[in-house]
């Protein structure tokens, strides 16, 4: 940790730097440190990454299923209250990854109606709170989608004898790059959460702790190196979502 008048650095409690130490030279230890424990396979590291990669995933896959339905729904049909829907969807987009917490906690806990089912601090909990985290986001990105295609696509299909069922299933064809792309990035949002995965999983180790919440714990305590390692597996997990998206865009074009 650093002291607050720089007298010293330290990467841990235990070793310190005398005064006037580089601290590009601490951080650059920090970080070969942080390199030599993904290259040694370090099991706390990799069963991290693990648990976080299981329950975005799972979470992902779970919202995926109400929420793709709801935003086909929105982007092809026309009904009563579907703006006050998407009104609804786009306020949830900007909820604090907290206030999710919050509200699931309150639901989930002892006192709490659903407190019977012992689901705090559990990989459960993460994957519902993540779940609300990521429904109005891949909700939304479907909807906006689908509702850019170009209308004539329908006239023209109805003009060569397509059934409304053919109808259906070619419009969702033609919207396959913005449905996926939704979908990775409801898992990128998750992923790279921290409020909701700290309150409801308690950051538990070796059950419930996740990249993000390891690493607010682990350079609270000083152990960069730690911290740093779990970092670059994050960011290569958002590299590979990103160029994954711009992978699909580029070959549909």
């Amino acid at each position: 940790m650093f002291s607050s008048k720089l007298d010293f650095v330290t990467t841990d409690p235990g070793r310190e730097f005398p005064a006037g130490f580089s601290l590009w030279r601490c951080m650059f230890s920090s970080f070969t440190q942080a390199v030599r424990l993904l290259v040694s396979g370090d099991p706390e590291v990799y069963s991290i990454a693990l648990t976080s990669l299981m329950l975005s995933s799972s979470s992902t896959v779970l919202c995926s299923i109400g929420a793709v339905p709801l935003g086909v729904s929105l982007g092809l049909r026309k009904y009563r209250g579907k703006k006050i829907i998407v009104i609804t969807l786009n306020t949830l987009m900007a909820l604090p990854t907290v206030v999710i917490g919050l509200l699931v906690y309150s639901f989930i806990s002892r006192s709490g109606p659903l407190g019977g089912l012992d689901l705090l601090f559990t990989p459960g909990a993460i994957i519902i709170g993540q779940c609300i985290l990521s429904f109005p986001i891949i909700t939304s990105m479907v909807y906006s989608g689908l509702s850019r295609i170009d209308p004539r696509l329908t006239e023209t299909l109805t003009t060569l004898g397509a059934s409304k069922r053919n109808i259906f299933w070619m419009t969702l064809r033609e919207g396959k790059i913005t449905i996926l792309s939704a979908v990775l990035a409801g898992f990128g949002r998750v992923v790279g959460e921290v409020g909701v995965s700290m309150m409801l999983g308690g950051n538990i180790r070796w059950y419930t702790r996740t990249l993000t919440t390891a690493i607010a714990l682990e350079t609270s305590k000083g152990e960069f190196e730690l911290g740093i390692a779990l970092g670059l597996i994050l960011m290569a997990i958002a590299f590979i979502v990103t160029f994954t998206l711009h992978w699909m865009v580029k070959r549909d074009g």
